[in-house]
């Protein structure tokens, strides 16, 4: 009797090793025009999230290098601003990928150039090149 419940309790053990949770390996994806193109929304800045009823919406399309932004963080939230323009991609060999931008009507270039990091299919940090601490968390649009 002794040694069945020996084997038993063994049979326990194997099974309980066996079914440890796995832990998830997160894939990076190359930073490139074809792997950044699409539809994204902010989901997180400076390590926080939007204030509520605020949102920001931007499309990046690969073919020509343009943007489309939709948001109402610099506007009465019930009243969105519709912002274009054209964005580029350069690699850096030491700091990575930095995309910049410029806006079509008279505000000119973006405030910063950010570095993207940590893209993955669905996600994106953006950290400003001069700024460190200044952050965007882009999250794909579904």
């Amino acid at each position: 009797m002794k040694r069945f419940v020996y084997a038993v309790l063994a049979l326990f053990a194997v099974l309980a090793v066996s079914c440890t949770k796995e832990s998830k390996t997160v894939t990076y994806l190359e930073v490139n025009r074809n792997n950044i193109s699409g539809d994204w929304v902010l989901s997180g800045w400076n390590g926080q999230p939007l204030a509520e009823g605020t949102y920001f919406r931007m499309t990046l399309v690969r073919n020509d290098g343009t943007f489309v932004i939709n948001q109402n963080l610099d506007s009465f939230v019930d009243v969105p601003r519709e912002i274009t323009g054209s964005w580029s991609l350069d690699i850096d060999p030491e700091k990575g990928a930095l995309i910049s931008g410029k806006y079509d009507h008279d505000t000119g270039f973006w405030s910063h150039r950010y570095i993207i990091t940590e893209l993955t299919a669905t996600d994106m940090l953006w950290t400003a090149e001069d700024d460190p601490a200044f952050t965007q968390l882009f999250s794909r649009a579904e």
